[in-house]
């Protein structure tokens, strides 16, 4: 049955609104807002009072939580991360994968795309591969041994055991024939991400310009910004229309850089992630990326051999709730970064990141402090805080 959702704001796509009625229709899709003085004559209307309504959150860089991940769990497991991400306002986001063996990477398409559209929590709209087209310097968390030159071939041949639900791939610049794959992967309907990388300026504009449109948690695994040797990070500030995703945990990139970020691209090129693996609400511990051992404590996940920042254990709820508490970021603009943005630099924007007319009805409700006091899914309440 339709009913109306009374709120005292609603993030919409286009204009945040003050008070007023958002309809969600019987077939669990968005239908129109209503402004304070169009209150509906009919229907149920749920009363949230001065609380606020925003479109649910889209993590397109998340790699697991509650002791699963990607790279190990089963099915069962991956329905686990997919359930529990819906406490942190998630509704919709793409398991992603870290560099491994071609045979593994293959078996985890497989997986994915026998079990397609199963998830009976936050949906998953793809799969983002991580690796392992990137560079040992900058392995990071990831282990280098699997890392080679990117393959077209390879990437159609999981593009197929996934059922085409790979979309979305992270890799260096610098690598051999890097510019020529990105070419034919964007061909292929799926989206670059450069990272993991000591490229200079030169290769990786090079590989925008070929069709790379984003940058893989920008600042982390890569060279520091020099004047005199722009690199990576320089083409993640100086280009113009790509999106750059962004760690906000206070632990990979500290408030003023993150700020400068922000305020250099504007938030409307900003994606905000949470790369959070295994331990994401977990107690800290021991624990695995991948292959490799872990351990989390004071609010960090860190290789045990090298003690490298190994994921993080962010949830998407908190790095909204950091930028606005920093002063970084509006309200409406911290919503914006960690719904709209990643769905549309993800091109799943159909399907989720913002509230409109005939779109899925994913959403949440907000205190004025940016916490998550419930969350919907498909015009259905999931969880409660």
């Amino acid at each position: 049955m339709t009913y109306y959702i009374h709120a005292g704001k609603f993030f919409l796509e286009n204009r945040t609104e003050i008070g007023g009625y958002l309809e969600v229709q019987d077939d669990g899709k968005f239908g129109f807002y209503y402004s304070e003085a169009q209150r509906p004559s009919h229907g149920k209307i749920l009363e949230y009072g001065d609380k606020w309504v925003a479109p649910g959150y889209v993590d397109t860089h998340i790699h697991g939580s509650l002791k699963e991940d990607v790279m190990k769990s089963d099915w069962e497991g991956i329905n686990k991360i997919s359930e529990g991400l819906l406490r942190a306002g998630v509704t919709s986001w793409l398991p992603t994968t870290i560099t491994a063996s071609d045979d593994t990477l293959t078996r985890i398409c497989q997986m994915f795309a026998e079990h397609q559209g199963q998830e009976t929590g936050a949906k998953i709209q793809g799969i983002h591969f991580e690796g392992p087209f990137f560079t040992p310097e900058h392995a990071g968390a990831e282990n280098p041994k699997y890392m080679t030159d990117p393959s077209i071939a390879k990437l159609k041949k999981w593009r197929k055991a996934s059922n085409n639900m790979l979309v979305k791939i992270s890799m260096a610049p610098e690598r051999s024939g890097a510019r020529e794959f990105v070419r034919a992967a964007v061909k292929e309907g799926v989206v670059v991400s450069l990272g993991h990388s000591a490229s200079n300026f030169k290769d990786a504009i090079a590989c925008v310009e070929a069709g790379a449109t984003m940058f893989c948690h920008t600042y982390n695994g890569m060279e520091p910004l020099s004047q005199h040797s722009p690199n990576l990070v320089g083409a993640a500030y100086a280009s113009r229309l790509t999106t750059d995703e962004l760690i906000c945990d206070g632990h990979h990139v500290e408030e003023p850089a993150v700020r400068a970020l922000v305020n250099a691209r504007g938030p409307e090129h900003i994606a905000l992630i949470t790369d959070c693996m295994e331990a994401g609400m977990m107690p800290d511990g021991d624990y695995m990326l991948g292959e490799l051992p872990v351990y989390v404590r004071d609010g960090m996940a860190r290789l045990k051999d090298g003690d490298n920042l190994a994921g993080s254990i962010l949830e998407l709820k908190d790095a909204v709730k950091n930028v606005v508490d920093w002063n970084v970021a509006t309200a409406e603009d911290a919503v914006m970064m960690a719904s709209y943005v990643p769905a549309k630099s993800s091109h799943i924007l159909a399907n989720c990141g913002s509230i409109k007319p005939d779109k899925p009805a994913d959403f949440i409700v907000l205190n004025h402090d940016m916490t998550v006091v419930e969350t919907y899914l498909d015009g259905v309440s999931r969880y409660k805080a």
